[in-house]
C-alpha cells in the first residue's frame, strides 16, 4: 500500500491530486532541517514541553525567576569594587586583631586548655590549628557576604562573560591565580592549616615529599576545580539545550517507535528504527509514518496494510500522492512533531512579560486555527518573514498528511518554488498547466451563485447580495439543467446581459429537455431585465473583467481543463494560485475574494476534517466582505485558518474594520504602521494595570551655617541645587499598546503579535524580532 488508506478518495475532477510518482531515492536534506543519521535521533529525543501559545517548544526550558529592576553596567562595577574594597578592609582589622574579641566564639567551643589565661594566645599546635580554621571561616564567611552584596557573580557575568568564552575563562583565570596567590604567600592560612601541623620529624625524606605533594593536591583543587566550572558554564537563560540520553530499550527510545511496540509490531518498528539509525528518514518521513499509525488506530482495518508497507519500502512507505518527501528548499526552521515553524524571537526589554522574554516565537495549527490577521506597509517583511515561512511549514505538513494548504499571491510573489506545490494556478498565463474552478466544485446551483454573487458585487455600495444570488441562481439553474454544466465566462456574461440569443437558446434547450421548473426560473429572470434595481447589469460589468483576452481559455468548463477546485481541501493538498496582479487588478482582487468565500465555504463543507486547512492571502485587500467575515469565525470549529496579510486597515470598508479584528485570535502589526491603524490594534488589544513610580525632586534648603557652606560648594562643583526625592507609586490602567507606540516605537524587522489558541488560551501582544534580521 502506498499511502494506506491515508490520502485516498476522489476529488471533485481528474487531476486535482496528483497521484504517486516512481519511487524515488531519499530528498537531499534542505536548509534548517534536521540532519539524518544521529542528529535525528536527537532532534526526535529533545524534549518538547506544553507552553503558551506561540512558545518555540523544541528543547524548550521556562524562564526562571522574576523580572528585577536592570541595573547600569556602571553602577555594577561600581558597587562590586566598594564591596571587594570593603571586604578586604574588614578582613584586614580582623586579622590583624583590631577589632577586640573578635576570638571569643573559637575559644568558647574549644577547651581552655588550650589557651593563656587572660585573654592570650594558644598554648599549642591545637590552639593555633584550632584559630587558623576559625579564621578561615571567617574569610569564608565575609567573601560570600561581600559578594552577595555587591553582585559579584552578576558583574562577572554582565562584564566579562558577556564580552564571549574567551573573556571568561580570562576572567576565571585571574581569579584563580589571585587565590593561588594569597594561599602560597599564607596570606590565607589553608597551606598552615593543612600541612604545619604533621609530624615531619617523623616522616623520611620520601614520604614528606608524597605528604607534601598530597597538600598541595589537596589546597589547590577545590580552586581549581571551582574556577574552571566557573569558565565553562554558560551564561543565565542561553545554556544549550541538550538532548536527552539515549534510551536502554527501543520500547522506550522515541526514536525506536515505542507505540509500535506497545501494539505488538515488533518487526515493523525494528525496521523503521534501522531507518532512523541508517540516516534514510527524514522528519518528514517521521510525521508522515506517524500519521499514518493514527490513522491505523482510528481504523484497526488498516493495521495489515500499513506493517505491509512498512516492510517493503520503510521510510518510504505511506508517501504523499505527488511521491516528494520533502521540500527542494526551507526558508525557515521547522518542528514537524510539535508542528510549529519558528517566527523569531520575543525582545529581551521591559515592553514584554518577563517569561516570554528572549524565547522563541512559532505559529502552528493551534493558534492559525484561530485565523491571523497582519498588517504592515510595503516592505516590512509580510511576505519574506511571515507568509512564506507559515506556508511553508503547511506544506511539510501536507507531506505527512497533516493538512492542505492554499497560498495566493501576485505573480511574481516569492512564496516558494513550484516544486514545492502540487497544482500551481497562473490565472492569465498561457502555459499554465492548471485552471482556476469559479464555481468551487459545487453542483449546487444556490450555493454556486451565492459564492459567486459575494465575489462580484459584494464590494460595490448600493447592490444587494442576495438579490444578487437570486439574479446569478435563476440562470445558473436553467443552463445547468439544459447543458450539464454550468456556464463559461462568455455565456454567463450573455445572459447575465440579456442578450436574446443567448436567452432564446436556453429556453429552447429548456423546452426541448421537458425542465419547466428551470423554464419559470428563466421567466423570473427575464421579467427583471431593465427592472429598477436589478442587480443584473452590476454583474455583468463585474463578469466582464474575466472576459478578456488575457483570460480566454481559462475558467473553462466543458471539461477540457484541469480546473482546480477548492473541493480539494480533503486531500493533503499544496497548491499557489497567482493572481495577475499587475495587469488585471481589480480581476485579481475579485478572484481573491471569490477563493476567500469558497475557502469558507469548502472547509465547513468537508466530510473528513481532520487535516488542518488553510488559505493564505499575500494581500488580501479589498477581498473581505461582511459574509466572509462572519465566516472567518466558523473556521475554528471546522479544523481551518486563514492568513490575511495588509498594507493597511483603509483597504478594508470602514464598517468592516472592527469586526475584523474581532473575528481573527491572532493579531500583528508590523513595524511602520500608521497611528490611524495602531488606535484599531491598541482598541482591539484593551488595557491592563501596570505600576508608575512619579519621582518629584525638591530642593534642600538648609538652616545651619556650615550646612548652607557644603550645600554652596557641592552646587559650585556640581552646577546642580542639592534636592530630595520624593517618589509615588500607584497602579494606573493603560493601554497594552498604544497607536503612538506602535506606528513609532517598534524597530525596523519587528513586530507585535497576540495569539489566541483554539482552546481559548492567550498570549499578550509581544514585542517580536522577526528571524533575519539584525
Amino acid at each position: 500500500m502506498d499511502s494506506e488508506g491515508t490520502y485516498d478518495g476522489q476529488a471533485t475532477r481528474a487531476g486535482h491530486v496528483p497521484r504517486p510518482a516512481a519511487p524515488a531515492a531519499p530528498p537531499p536534506k534542505p536548509r534548517h532541517a534536521p540532519a539524518v543519521g544521529a542528529p535525528l535521533e536527537d532532534w526526535l529525543r529533545t524534549p518538547r514541553p506544553q507552553a503558551e501559545p506561540g512558545v518555540w517548544r523544541f528543547g524548550y526550558v521556562p524562564r526562571k525567576g522574576g523580572a528585577t529592576d536592570p541595573v547600569s553596567d556602571r553602577s555594577l562595577l561600581s558597587g562590586a569594587v566598594i564591596s571587594f574594597l570593603a571586604c578586604v578592609l574588614v578582613w584586614s582589622l580582623i586579622t590583624n586583631r583590631y577589632i577586640p574579641y573578635i576570638d571569643v566564639p573559637v575559644k568558647l567551643f574549644t577547651p581552655r586548655d588550650w589557651w593563656k589565661p587572660l585573654d592570650g594566645g594558644p598554648v599549642d599546635g591545637r590552639g593555633e590549628a584550632a584559630l587558623q580554621a576559625y579564621m578561615l571561616l571567617v574569610t569564608v564567611v565575609l567573601a560570600v557576604w561581600f559578594s552577595r552584596l555587591g553582585s559579584w557573580s552578576l558583574a562577572f557575568e554582565r562584564l566579562v562573560a558577556a564580552r564571549g568564552p574567551g573573556a571568561r575563562v580570562t576572567g576565571a583565570a585571574v581569579g584563580a591565580l589571585f587565590v593561588a596567590m594569597l594561599i602560597w604567600t599564607n596570606t590565607l592560612t589553608v597551606l598552615g592549616l593543612v600541612g604545619s601541623h604533621l609530624p615531619y620529624e617523623d616522616m623520611s625524606p620520601g614520604l614528606i615529599n608524597l605528604v607534601t605533594l598530597l597538600v598541595y593536591v589537596v589546597v589547590f583543587a577545590p580552586v581549581v576545580l571551582f574556577f574552571a566550572r566557573l569558565a565553562r558554564r554558560p551564561a543565565p537563560g542561553a545554556g544549550p539545550r541538550t538532548a536527552p540520553a539515549p534510551a536502554e530499550t527501543p520500547q522506550a527510545d522515541p526514536a525506536g517507535w515505542p507505540e509500535l511496540w506497545d501494539a505488538g509490531l515488533g518487526e515493523v518498528a525494528e525496521r523503521l528504527g534501522g531507518e532512523v539509525r541508517g540516516g534514510r528518514m527524514n522528519d518528514v518521513d517521521y510525521a508522515r509514518i506517524r500519521r499514518a499509525w493514527e490513522s491505523v488506530r482510528a481504523e484497526p482495518a488498516r493495521r495489515s496494510a500499513f506493517a505491509d508497507a512498512v516492510r517493503a519500502k520503510g521510510a518510504a512507505a505511506c508517501v504523499h500522492p505527488s511521491g516528494d518527501r520533502d521540500l527542494p528548499v526551507r526558508a525557515a526552521r521547522h518542528d514537524l512533531l510539535a508542528r510549529q515553524v519558528l517566527l523569531g524571537t520575543v525582545e529581551d526589554g521591559e515592553r514584554n512579560p518577563y517569561a516570554r522574554r528572549g524565547t522563541g516565537l512559532a505559529l502552528g495549527p493551534d493558534v492559525l486555527g484561530t485565523s491571523l490577521l497582519a498588517v504592515g506597509p510595503s516592505g516590512s517583511g509580510k511576505t519574506a518573514r511571515l507568509v512564506r515561512p507559515v506556508v511553508e511549514s503547511l506544506a511539510l505538513q501536507a507531506l505527512a498528511g497533516q493538512a492542505a494548504v492554499i497560498a495566493v499571491g501576485a505573480a511574481g510573489s516569492r512564496l516558494g518554488p513550484d516544486e514545492a506545490y502540487d497544482i500551481v494556478v497562473r490565472v492569465g498565463d498561457p502555459d499554465s498547466v492548471h485552471d482556476l474552478d469559479l464555481y468551487g466544485g459545487t453542483g449546487d446551483c444556490d450555493e454556486a451563485a451565492a459564492l459567486l454573487a459575494e465575489a462580484l458585487v459584494a464590494d460595490v455600495p448600493g447592490t444587494d447580495v442576495r438579490r444578487a444570488a437570486t439574479a446569478l441562481a435563476q440562470l445558473l439553474g436553467p443552463f445547468r439543467a439544459a447543458h450539464g454544466r454550468f456556464p463559461a465566462v462568455p455565456e454567463l456574461r450573455e445572459l447575465l446581459d440579456g442578450v436574446p440569443s443567448a436567452v432564446t437558446s436556453l429556453r429552447q434547450a429548456l423546452e426541448g429537455a421537458g425542465q419547466q421548473a428551470m423554464l419559470r426560473e428563466l421567466d423570473a429572470r427575464e421579467r427583471q431585465y431593465g427592472a429598477h434595481g436589478d442587480p443584473g447589469p452590476a454583474l455583468a460589468d463585474r463578469i466582464a473583467l474575466l472576459d478578456r483576452p488575457a483570460f480566454a481559455g481559462f475558467f473553462d468548463t466543458t471539461g477540457r481543463g484541469r480546473p482546480f477546485s477548492l473541493r480539494a481541501l480533503e486531500h493533503p493538498v499544496r497548491v499557489r494560485v497567482d493572481l495577475p496582479e499587475r495587469g488585471h487588478a481589480d480581476a485579481s482582487r475579485m478572484l481573491a475574494r471569490l477563493l476567500l468565500a469558497q475557502f469558507n465555504a469548502s472547509a465547513a463543507a468537508r466530510a473528513d476534517r481532520s487535516l488542518f486547512a488553510f488559505l493564505a492571502l499575500d494581500d488580501a485587500s479589498h477581498t473581505l466582505t461582511p459574509e466572509t467575515v462572519r465566516g472567518l469565525q466558523r473556521l475554528r470549529s471546522v479544523n481551518a485558518g486563514v492568513l490575511l496579510a495588509l498594507r493597511s486597515l483603509d483597504d478594508v470598508p470602514e464598517a468592516l474594520r472592527t469586526p475584523l479584528l474581532g473575528a481573527v485570535g491572532c493579531r500583528m502589526a508590523f513595524s511602520g504602521v500608521t497611528t490611524w491603524d495602531g488606535q484599531r490594534f491598541a482598541e482591539a488589544w484593551g488595557t491592563e494595570w501596570v505600576e508608575t513610580r512619579d519621582v518629584t525632586h525638591r530642593t534642600v534648603f538648609a538652616d545651619q551655617p556650615l550646612t548652607r557652606a557644603i550645600h554652596a560648594f557641592r552646587k559650585l562643583v556640581t552646577g546642580k541645587a542639592v534636592t530630595t526625592d520624593a517618589v509615588t507609586v500607584r497602579q494606573v490602567e493603560r493601554e497594552r499598546w498604544s497607536a503612538s507606540d506602535l506606528a513609532h516605537a517598534v524597530p525596523p524587522g519587528c513586530a507585535v503579535l497576540s495569539l489566541t489558541s483554539v482552546r481559548g488560551e492567550r498570549a499578550a501582544p509581544l514585542l517580536l524580532r522577526l528571524a533575519g534580521t539584525g
